[in-house]
């Protein structure tokens, strides 16, 4: 068999840890969705009617994943950065047009991870009718902690909370998500063919707000696990 040879070194597979074996989870997609706490619409100034509203969705390129306890820097082109804590859901099987009943067949399990987003960027694009990528697809913003295996369950409520060296900024509980967790996957799945390796970062509770260098994150989700990420000098 002939090897492919390439100009430069292709870069390694993102990849994150999963508590309780040796083996990683290799990272196919990153998609996030956007506004699935009421409380959160409304400080972001766009309240959410489900009764006519679906959910909506972006994406980050997987290069932008980064392990919980990571020092990361403070972004260039931004004086706004703003943590948004989430539940992640890893993907285990394939699906496409799932229906809600069965989506829990496609999870492999959770972790918690850190939507970072250069703020005063993404207003400008979504005032502007614009793409949101300079505000939402930033280096190392996509943090993840550990996946935690649990696979076919479906986690309906439990404590979302994050701090900001050791002082309270997000507290709410899976069960006010908008869209649960169900109606999420089976959306998504009628626009991509989900893979294993998928990652949906499932929205923020209420209480975003700006770090500066040298601040400190902590979060968690109760029968997750915990986060943290050290915001370092720009550079």
């Amino acid at each position: 068999m002939t090897s492919t040879e390439y100009l430069w070194n292709p870069p390694a597979v993102a990849s994150l840890p999963v508590e309780g074996s040796s083996r990683r989870l290799p990272i196919n997609r990153l998609f996030f969705v956007g506004r699935n706490y009421h409380a959160h619409a409304i400080e972001m100034g766009k309240p959410v009617d489900k009764s006519v509203e679906r959910p909506f969705y972006f994406t980050k390129a997987p290069q932008t994943l980064v392990e919980s306890g990571a020092t990361v820097p403070y972004p260039p082109e931004t004086a706004n950065y703003h943590h948004e804590m989430e539940l992640v859901v890893a993907i285990g099987r394939p699906g496409f047009r799932v229906q809600a009943e069965a989506a829990h067949e496609l999870i492999y399990g959770y972790a918690c991870g850190l939507d970072m987003t250069r703020r005063d960027l993404q207003l400008v694009a979504r005032d502007k009718g614009r793409p949101w990528d300079l505000g939402k697809d930033v280096e190392q913003s996509s943090v993840c902690s550990a996946i935690v295996p649990m696979p076919g369950r479906v986690l309906e409520h439990g404590e979302i909370a994050l701090s900001v060296n050791g002082q309270p900024r997000q507290h709410s509980d899976l069960d006010r998500l908008i869209w649960n967790l169900r109606e999420i996957i089976a959306d998504l799945s009628l626009f991509y063919h989900l893979q294993p390796g998928d990652l949906i970062f499932t929205g923020t509770p209420e209480g975003v707000g700006a770090v500066v260098a040298g601040d400190h994150i902590e979060g968690h989700v109760a029968g997750v696990g915990r986060i943290s990420l050290h915001v370092g000098p720009a550079e």
